[in-house]
Parts: structure tokens; C-alpha cells; sequence
């Protein structure tokens, strides 16, 4: 819940957000409402009894999927004599929506009381839910006890239907009930709500509401528990820690969806504003996930490759052989309102699927994935030479092709904003950021050891290894700031720097492009009080022109991006750096109940007792989630070599004992110890 009393569930990319009484009202700054497949299905979802709106007692967060509202009525005072209750129960399951109703009478005699639901949808999609202009016809009907609701436009068709198990008045706006309550008894009904969508990218969804205590609600649990199964034990003395990995853990299967025709499960990226595919949150999820549940990595490779850019788009921006980076079920996107169905306007996708496919590879030690996806691994590849080196001086850029709707940034910091000088002035023109370069010489290094492991082409394989090094020499004189000694955030069209000191430069750690005799000036500024605040490193360094503590990417904190900058920190030997990065996340996730955001403010500790939100931070967030997993592995020290796990533990003070069990890898199942100094 957060500071405005929001509350959530979800399945995959089907969510709900309500008010804290359960209720549903639009929202010009929050997608309220029941959304899936990127539109709203439930605008208006409003209780009152005998004309009241209800106060709420309490809210139960029980599981991602089901919540539970305790609910008095009238106005709330500080002391509440209540004749008579409420509770909504809710959840969500199989993609379908199910609420039961249930009214308590706490009096010695019968009361009459009229209950009514307003019902409404505007089948806002989920990207314009602030300023809904409907292109399309929306209709309602009553039809044999039953609400239907539709939207039509063109060949596509969406259908709401809502029933309810007790006998109600329907009308065109909603349900009412006029109930009589015995003494001391109660009363309910189960509200269920199904969907059609039609003629969506070709394809017809149907989903068919269970009833409340029916198999496919109780599956839900079911699944949740096998998925939890699955994953390495961890046995910790740090609460915090303990925690946020459980509930790390939980949020990722919560984020689940089956978002391609192969019926394979993908990752919605983060609730409530980001919940269709991103390639970028998905490749980088997987690398967190890998050493723990490796099962999904290949789903999002396949999902990935079968949507691999095949021609020349200015709209789509795809390219041949191009990693897409948004893909959208909703209406605008079918439409050609949006650049998102699909969108491949991101610099960095391409190489690190390939960085993907080999950490997978070499984790699991299953090649067959790696050699059913080697035509589009080499595609991918050869994308970075062909498409990415706009300029011809052998580095990956960015340009937006789509003027009117593509993103500017095409990097992970893909805000307006996020790319300037150190006086605040914004690059025009093609730009190469620092992180692409690691990546691009990363994947070039994978690339190779994948030919000559698995695809048995050690002549390929030279011939990127000899790229690869050629980048790395030509990088370090290219990027570095003598005066300074940092790298440039960036190299703009003229081949100037773009100096702002930035946590980009924390990626090249851990992609390996870094020169050893410049890993400790990194090291030493991504720890400094400009950029580590005691919470986390911030995204721009305090003193920059554009700083702000509360800049998603110019001053805020993104545990995903602290998470790649302490892998890369054991990598180059900086343990003690490591593990004071790591610490100070689990740190932060605790004011979180172990839930991080994608980001959160870049006070230093020092000024604030507790982490501060950014009420625009999607929470949960995949990649946020597989940072606490990530920083496990660099606490660990883990570290696959050949046919064995390398273990090298190296904890934050103050963090105890680990124990990690049952990790998997091509080794079978292992168990590591660790203790903190």
C-alpha cells in the first residue's frame, strides 16, 4: 500500500487497483481498476450499503492474487460502534476475476439493508487510463441475470461479463440487492467476472471465471508453492534478507504471464505502469534468475528470437536481426497509435540476449538452447557491426528513427533527461552511452566462446574474440576522462564526451571492459559521497547539473542497477565495495517489507531514517525483485567454471550466516555456506 492507500493484486499481466475499501474510481496519476491484456475492464467498482460508502478496519495482503477487506459503514471516527459489517474478499485466477461479498449482522435483530455494486468500464487502455478518448462503440446490456459490457472497434472485440450468485436487480450501471440479515447472521454472494477479447494480433481469448473455491483458484496457491519449491533454500540470520528474497521470489511468480503463441511464460515487467513485455526488464530478470530458477530463461530466448527484427521499420524501428524491446496487447498498440506492438527501440536488447543465452548455457550446461538459437545469435551479432555502429567507428549508438512516437533514449536510462553533460545540457543527435560498449564487447566475448564450444566454428570464434579485444583497447582511450579518471557517461555525434559522472560506468565492471588499472577510479567514484548515498548508488552523481535525489534516472536509486554494479565489483576484486552496496539495498528493502521498488529517492542515508518511495516507482518490479537474488550471488562469490560452481563468500558486516541450498546448474544440486566478518 502506498502513501496515497492504494491497494493491488495480480496475475501476470492481470491486475487490479483499488482504493483501500476495495473500491475502484478513475484515477488521473494511478491505473485504477481491473486491467488485462493492457485495458481496463473495470472503471467503476463502487459498494455502498443503504446509500453509504464503507470505512475501512483493515486490509489482508494474502497472497499476490487475493486480498481481503474488512469494512464498517458510514464515515470513519476515532471510535467506531458498528451494528453491522463487511468483508470483500477477492482474487484473481486462471486470468479471471472473482469477489465475495459477505455482510455481517451484529445485532439481536433483523435488519433490512440495501446493498448496491456500481459497475462500470471506459476500456481505457492501459496507456492513456489518464486522458481516455475512446475511438471505438462502448455498449451495455442486461441479459438473463447477467452484465454484459462491450467495446468494439473495427475487426476487434472486447466482451466484460459479471454475474453474481445471488439474486440481484441489474440495470445498465451496476447491481443492487435488497437483503434481509437475521440476527447475529450474514449474508453473501460471489461476484465473478469474465472476459472476451477478439480479433487481438489475429487471436480470440476467452477466459472462463471459476467459482471461488473451485480448482482454479486453489491451483493458484498450488503453483506459487511449486514455484517456491523450486528455488534454492536460503537459511539466514539476517531477517531482512531472509525477507526480501522470499518475497522476491513470490513477486516473480506473480509477474508470470503467457504472452506468446507457445504458450510459454514471460514476465510482465512492473505493476501498475509497465505490466506488458519488455525485452530489456526480461533479458535482465533472466540473468538475475538463472543461478535460481534457470526454467524461464528459455521461454523468454524463444519469445525473443521468434521476434527478432527481420526488415527495415522506421516505425517499429526494427532492424534485421534487432532484439525487440516493447511488445503491447492493447488497443493502441493494434492500432498504430503507439510504437509497441512490437517496439524495438533499444540499443541494448541485441547484445544482451546474446549475454543471456550464454549465461544460460554455461549455468544449466543445456546446449541445445544455444544450438537451436544460433542463427539468431549470430543475426544479433552481426546487428552490432551492421545497425548499431551508426556513426562507422566500430561503437554501438542509438538514433530514434520514429520521431513522432519512438523513445529518445534507447539505453536502460530512457528518460528525456537521463543522457547529459555534467552542466545539464542535453547531446543531440546519435549518441553512445558507456554501458552499450560493455555490453557489445561482452557479447562479442560469449559470441565467441559459443562458436567454438557449441557451434563448432573456432574460426568465428577468433574472429570476435579479435573484435572484442580491438573495442576493450579502443574503448578504455576513447570513453576515459584523464582529468577525472571516470568514463564519460557518453560520446556524442561530434566525438565529445559526455561527462556526466554517472552509475553507467558501474556496468562496464561487470561486463569486463574495464582496464584493471582503472577499475579502482571507478570503484572509488561509484562509492564516493557523490554517487553512494548509505542506501544504494545513486543513478547521477550530486553536483551534476541535472541532479536530483528524486530523477528516476538522475539521482534516484535502482537496486537493479546497484545489483549489476556489485557483480561487477566482485569480478575486479572489490569485495569489501561488493558487499557495502549489497548491504545497504537489503538494507533499504526492510522499509519496503522486503518488497523493492524500481526505485527509490537518492537522499543520503544521513538525511532521512528510512528510504523515501517515488510514488511513480512500479512495485513489484521483475528486475527489482532479481536484484536481491543477484546480490546473493555476489555476496556468495558464485561463479560457474566448467562443471563446477565456484564459491567465494565475501558478506556485508553485520549480515550473519547464509546458507544457500540446492542451487541449480549443470553440477546437479549444490549447497554453499557463507559467514559475514
Amino acid at each position: 500500500m502506498t502513501n496515497l492507500k492504494y491497494t493491488s493484486i495480480l496475475e501476470g499481466n492481470l491486475f487490479m487497483v483499488s482504493d483501500e475499501r476495495g473500491d475502484v474510481s478513475p484515477s488521473t496519476d494511478m491505473p485504477t481498476g481491473l486491467f488485462g491484456f493492457d485495458m481496463r475492464y473495470l472503471s467503476v467498482w463502487n459498494l455502498t450499503v443503504n446509500g453509504e460508502r464503507l470505512s475501512v478496519l483493515s486490509v489482508d495482503d494474502l497472497q499476490y492474487f487475493e486480498s481481503r477487506y474488512f469494512l464498517v459503514p458510514g464515515e470513519p471516527t476515532h471510535y467506531v460502534d458498528a451494528s453491522m459489517s463487511v468483508i470483500r474478499q477477492r482474487r484473481l485466477g486462471g486470468g479471471a476475476f472473482v469477489e465475495q461479498l459477505t455482510v455481517l449482522n451484529h445485532q439481536e435483530v433483523a435488519v433490512d439493508l440495501r446493498v448496491r455494486l456500481d459497475i462500470a468500464t471506459d476500456f481505457a487502455d492501459s496507456t492513456e487510463y489518464a486522458n481516455v478518448r475512446k475511438k471505438g462503440k462502448i455498449s451495455t446490456a442486461v441479459e438473463q441475470d447477467t452484465l454484459h459490457m462491450y467495446y468494439t472497434r473495427e475487426n476487434q472485440c472486447r466482451e466484460v461479463v459479471i454475474t453474481s450468485s445471488a439474486e440481484a436487480a441489474i440495470d445498465d450501471h451496476g447491481m443492487t440487492f435488497d437483503i434481509s440479515v437475521g440476527p447475529h447472521g450474514s449474508w453473501e454472494t460471489v461476484l465473478q467476472l469474465i472476459y472476451w477479447v477478439r480479433g487481438i494480433h489475429g487471436r480470440d481469448i476467452r477466459v472462463t471465471a471459476p467459482n471461488f473455491d473451485a480448482p482454479g483458484m486453489v491451483d493458484a496457491s498450488r503453483v506459487l508453492a511449486e514455484w517456491l519449491a523450486a528455488a534454492p533454500t536460503l537459511s539466514c540470520d539476517s531477517a531482512p534478507l531472509d525477507q526480501a528474497y522470499r518475497r522476491s521470489l513470490t513477486d516473480l511468480a506473480a509477474l508470470r504471464f503467457t504472452g506468446n503463441l507457445r504458450g510459454e511464460q514471460q514476465f510482465s515487467a512492473g505493476l501498475p505502469r509497465m505490466m506488458g513485455l519488455q525485452g530489456r526488464d526480461s533479458i535482465v530478470t533472466c540473468l538475475q534468475l538463472l543461478p535460481f530458477i534457470p526454467s524461464m530463461v528459455p521461454n523468454v530466448l524463444h519469445f525473443l528470437a521468434d521476434a527478432q527484427g527481420t526488415r527495415l521499420d522506421d516505425f517499429a524501428e526494427e532492424e534485421p536481426g534487432k532484439i525487440l524491446q516493447e511488445f503491447r496487447f492493447g488497443e493502441r498498440a493494434g492500432f498504430g497509435e503507439i510504437a509497441a506492438c512490437p517496439y524495438y527501440g533499444a540499443a541494448d536488447t541485441t547484445p544482451l540476449f546474446v549475454i543471456l543465452l550464454d549465461a544460460y548455457d554455461r549455468w544449466t550446461g543445456d546446449t541445445s538452447i544455444a544450438q537451436e538459437l544460433e542463427f539468431h545469435t549470430r543475426r544479433a551479432l552481426r546487428w552490432i557491426d551492421e545497425y548499431g555502429d551508426i556513426m562507422g567507428d566500430g561503437y554501438l549508438w542509438y538514433a530514434r528513427r520514429n520521431d513522432r512516437l519512438g523513445v529518445e533514449n534507447q539505453c536502460w536510462k530512457d528518460t528525456p533527461d537521463a543522457i547529459s553533460y555534467r552542466d545539464g545540457r542535453i547531446p543531440v543527435g546519435p549518441r553512445a552511452t558507456c554501458e552499450l560498449q560493455g555490453y557489445a564487447y561482452d557479447a562479442k566475448r560469449r559470441g565467441a566462446r559459443l562458436a567454438r564450444e557449441v557451434w563448432n566454428d573456432p574460426a568465428y570464434a577468433a574472429e570476435l574474440e579479435a573484435q572484442a579485444a580491438e573495442l576493450k583497447r579502443r574503448f578504455n582511450q576513447r570513453f576515459w576522462i584523464r582529468d577525472g579518471r571516470y568514463y564519460a557517461l557518453g560520446v556524442d555525434a561530434d566525438g565529445n564526451h559526455v561527462d556526466a559522472c554517472a552509475s553507467n560506468m558501474g556496468h562496464l565492471l561487470w561486463s569486463g571492459i574495464v582496464d584493471p588499472d582503472k577499475a579502482r577510479h571507478v570503484v572509488k567514484h561509484l562509492m564516493s559521497e557523490r554517487l553512494f548515498t548509505g542506501w544504494g548508488i545513486r543513478t547521477l552523481a550530486e553536483g551534476d547539473g541535472r541532479y536530483s535525489p528524486v530523477g528516476f534516472h538522475t539521482g534516484a536509486i535502482w537496486p537493479f542497477d546497484n545489483a549489476l554494479i556489485a557483480h561487477g565489483m566482485r569480478q575486479y576484486g572489490f569485495h569489501q565495495e561488493a558487499a557495502r552496496v549489497a548491504g545497504a539495498i537489503i538494507d533499504a528493502s526492510e522499509f519496503f517489507d522486503g518488497r523493492l521498488p524500481s526505485a527509490f529517492a537518492g537522499y543520503d542515508r544521513k538525511l532521512t531514517k528510512y528510504p523515501v518511495q517515488l510514488a511513480a516507482a512500479c512495485s513489484p518490479h521483475s528486475w527489482s525483485a532479481g536484484a536481491v537474488l543477484m546480490f546473493l550471488c555476489s555476496m556468495l562469490g558464485l561463479d560457474p567454471k566448467g562443471e563446477h560452481l565456484i564459491v567465494r563468500p565475501h558478506l556485508p558486516r553485520g549480515i550473519g550466516r547464509i546458507e544457500l541450498l540446492d542451487i541449480p546448474g549443470r553440477w546437479g544440486l549444490v549447497d554453499v555456506f557463507g559467514r559475514g566478518h
